[in-house]
């Protein structure tokens, strides 16, 4: 595949410095069965199920992140990185940018967190999940370095290693491209370890209070982390705190900034066809590029704003030197599809599922049903954790639901459905049920469901994970 001459010496510089790194891991083969392995990394801290997290340079590390690394042969400097941060949407945006680039004839790795059934979710190259194979024998070789780690009272958390595997998966397998999403933050998330070509900076809304700051300049500062000297970073239209801390930190780090619907010519609107149904097309002007009357292959005017910040990195992408033709890149497009965001897991009962897990995104969603769902009445069932804006959730519920189930997922930062009833009758003076389990809320939605009527269950990662086994095995 051609590429530009800027292009082939980054490929060529990387290659020749693989064997090298690779030499410098002891092979370690501590476990024979891949379940053994998994054991021993779920077994590692990991603060994305712990109660009570302390977000300090602790517990967050980078210094740890980066001896972890080292003991592995420093994978990340030998990755071409897309950094994406964000509160909502970077999943999707992420997911987008890897179709189009994949389409183009490019090896693109991508990393996300967290999953929704399989933790395989999170490391994939070119469409496919990493395999147990690999699995195994990632956990064999960085199960050396983390043993010297502990005894060393340095102990990596769990997605310290998931990051790490993912970073030596994706030298492994050569990918033109990594792209990768912040765990948590990014001023001391784990990912931001890497140097990257480019920054994506989705919707920054409340979410993780406990951790990054109960007001949005406050999350935004953390988020705006990821900015590095010289590095493109391209964002979406913000809140007016938001954007005043990045555009300040652009500025301090000297980080090219611009905002699609400002400095990128960008806009979007609904519309319904018979042939395709209702959906969202948008027009992306660059530098580089001009995409008209494009179709959004997720829907919802949230997922839109998510499609224009992928197409304006694509470009930040374009100018760096990757060859992209832009019919290629909008069949990629087409091919996006992803687990929990509006996922029909039933026709009869209609059963959709979707991850938003903050009130902005409960927002986006109830929107978004009302616009491409038909439907008599609308049962919710909700559960979510407790580092959430919990009360943003729940103001935002009323508007869309006709009737509401609350109960709880599987995590231990689920909250009680009582306390969440309790909240919700509070705050909106609604009449709702509770359930303990998730398989009991199905059932007692099933029971209370007309033809015509859709039953959505949604609020946290964990909640949609579960739901999509229940229903399976139903």
């Amino acid at each position: 595949m051609a590429t530009t001459k800027k292009r082939a010496k980054t490929t060529t510089r990387r290659d020749n410095k693989k064997p090298s790194a690779v030499a410098k891991i002891k092979q370690n083969r501590a476990f024979r069965t891949y379940d053994q392995a998994m054991k021993y990394l779920f077994e590692r801290t990991d603060y994305e199920r712990q109660q009570r997290v302390r977000y300090n340079s602790d517990t967050f590390d980078l210094g740890r992140m980066e001896r972890l690394l080292d003991g592995l042969g420093n994978p990340h400097k030998h990755l071409t990185v897309a950094h994406i941060a964000g509160t909502k949407g970077k999943g999707s945006t992420a997911t987008m940018l890897a179709r189009m680039l994949e389409e183009n004839g490019y090896c693109v790795g991508l990393y996300t967190s967290p999953h929704v059934v399989s933790l395989h979710e999170r490391i994939v190259v070119n469409s496919r999940m990493i395999t147990k194979k690999d699995m195994l024998g990632l956990i064999n070789r960085v199960h050396a370095t983390v043993e010297k780690m502990i005894k060393d009272s340095d102990a990596p958390t769990f997605f310290e290693i998931m990051t790490a595997m993912a970073f030596l998966y994706f030298m492994d397998r050569q990918v033109d491209l990594a792209i990768v999403e912040t765990g948590l933050g990014g001023r001391l998330d784990s990912t931001n370890v890497v140097n990257p070509a480019v920054v994506g900076i989705t919707s920054i809304s409340l979410d993780h209070q406990n951790l990054l700051g109960n007001d949005l300049a406050s999350i935004a500062k953390e988020k705006s982390g990821v900015m590095k000297a010289g590095v493109p970073v391209v964002t979406v239209q913000q809140e007016a705190p938001v954007m005043r801390v990045l555009r300040r930190h652009a500025s301090q780090v000297n980080a090219p900034f611009s905002v699609t619907g400002r400095d990128i010519d960008f806009s979007y609107r609904f519309e319904s066809s018979r042939e395709e149904g209702p959906h969202t097309r948008i027009c992306v002007t660059t530098p580089q590029s001009r995409f008209e009357h494009l179709r959004v292959p997720l829907p919802g005017e949230h997922q839109a704003i998510n499609c224009g910040l992928a197409l304006a990195m694509l470009d930040k992408l374009k100018a760096l030197g990757y060859a992209i033709d832009d019919h290629k890149a909008i069949s990629g497009l087409h091919k996006v599809k992803l687990l929990g965001r509006m996922e029909v897991l039933s026709r009869d009962p209609h059963i959709i599922v979707d991850t938003a897990h903050n009130a902005a995104s409960i927002r986006a969603l109830m929107q978004a049903i009302g616009q491409h769902i038909p439907y008599d009445s609308m049962i919710v069932i909700f559960g979510c954790n407790n580092d959430k804006d919990v009360r943003g959730m729940l103001q935002q519920l009323q508007y869309g639901a006709d009737k509401v189930i609350f109960t709880r997922s599987n995590s231990p930062k689920a909250v009680f459905p009582h306390d969440l009833a309790e909240m919700y009758t509070e705050i909106c003076g609604k009449m709702c049920q509770t359930a303990m389990t998730l398989r009991e809320a199905i059932r007692v939605a099933r029971q209370a469901l007309s033809r015509e009527d859709l039953i959505c269950i949604t609020g946290s990662f964990y909640l949609v994970g579960q739901a999509k086994q229940e229903v399976q095995q139903t």
